[in-house]
């Protein structure tokens, strides 16, 4: 005689024979996290991921019941990090992701990782536009003049980027196709590097992050053309947005996500995190503390950040391949 177990009658037949599969399971879910939460930041100490996972840490801890640290992994435009997130399978690993982790693939298809199916989404961080920059000496003085220098001297127009791939790289890459223009990328070892060629008039033009640009804007030592988003920036007040000035393709942000490797974390571990994470970020400690770095809060459920990963995904891979960008 052949027996045929339904699920259902599986599952009664584990109930009764005492084996307590399922309440067990249960109850190590609801008991998560069993251990320090680590998340790791792929850059290194002391720029706005690692300072914004500082302060998730701290807030997220007495909510979680575990301390949480940070743990930096800089190298390979992050992709060191990335990696060491993915491959971790104990359950109490995450990620601060930012627009790199998902940029690196379509610059090299071999990196050793997909920003898709090897993450779980647990949810957006923060968001920070980057400000299109030229210096005070240049007698550019709105983006208009900006896009008729670029389209009166192909080839001559430079402009400074963080490294070959960054986000401000990619940005002054959509620039030039939106207004067809031929510019000249120059890329430095990070936006500390550039800044002095771009004060002293070297370089024409730049999308930089606020927090890199803002004292050197409020010193009249840069001249802010735009904001690469819709909504204006309190930080900059009167700096129009590229929206606003007929560039929508333009508006590109910094933004940070919390990822846990995929499959490394129960549903019910995920639903816990993301609710703790809504919770903090919607703090006014967090919202104060986030407004000292420059960027600002968002609150997206699971769900939500997935599709958006998805679609940034997209993104970047088509603008990477239209505008001929390689790794550098």
């Amino acid at each position: 005689m052949t027996l045929r177990f339904t699920r259902r009658a599986a599952l009664g037949w584990l109930a009764a024979s005492g084996a307590g599969v399922l309440p067990f399971t249960s109850h190590a879910q609801a008991e998560w996290p069993t251990k320090t939460v680590r998340i790791i930041v792929p850059f290194a100490p002391g720029g706005g991921a690692d300072s914004s996972a500082r302060v998730l840490g701290d807030l997220l801890a007495p909510l979680l019941g575990q301390a949480v640290i940070v743990e930096n992994k800089p190298g390979a435009g992050s992709a060191i990090g990335v990696m060491a997130a993915a491959q971790a399978r104990d359950g109490h690993t995450l990620l601060m992701a930012s627009n790199s982790m998902i940029i690196n693939p379509a610059l090299n298809p071999q990196i050793g990782y997909d920003p898709i199916a090897d993450f779980d989404a647990v949810g957006m961080v923060s968001d920070q536009p980057l400000v299109l920059v030229v210096p005070a000496s240049s007698p550019i003085r709105s983006m208009q003049e900006l896009v008729a220098q670029a389209k009166a001297r192909p080839g001559q127009l430079s402009a400074g980027n963080s490294g070959t791939g960054t986000l401000a790289h990619i940005a002054s890459e959509i620039f030039a196709g939106q207004v067809g223009a031929e510019i000249v990328p120059v890329a430095y070892k990070g936006e500390s590097a550039l800044m002095p060629d771009l004060i002293s008039g070297l370089l024409g033009f730049g999308f930089l992050n606020l927090p890199s640009v803002a004292p050197h804007i409020k010193a009249g030592k840069l001249r802010a053309l735009a904001v690469s988003s819709s909504q204006p920036v309190a930080e900059l007040p009167g700096v129009p947005t590229v929206t606003s000035l007929g560039y929508p393709a333009l508006e590109v942000r910094g933004w940070a996500a919390l990822l846990a490797p995929h499959g490394s974390m129960a549903p019910a571990a995920l639903a816990r995190l993301e609710a703790a994470l809504a919770k903090v970020l919607a703090s006014e400690t967090v919202k104060s503390k986030f407004a000292m770095l420059n960027v600002a809060p968002v609150v997206m459920d699971r769900q939500a950040t997935a599709r958006f990963l998805q679609a940034e995904t997209r993104r970047y891979a088509d603008i990477v391949k239209s505008r001929g960008i390689k790794a550098g």
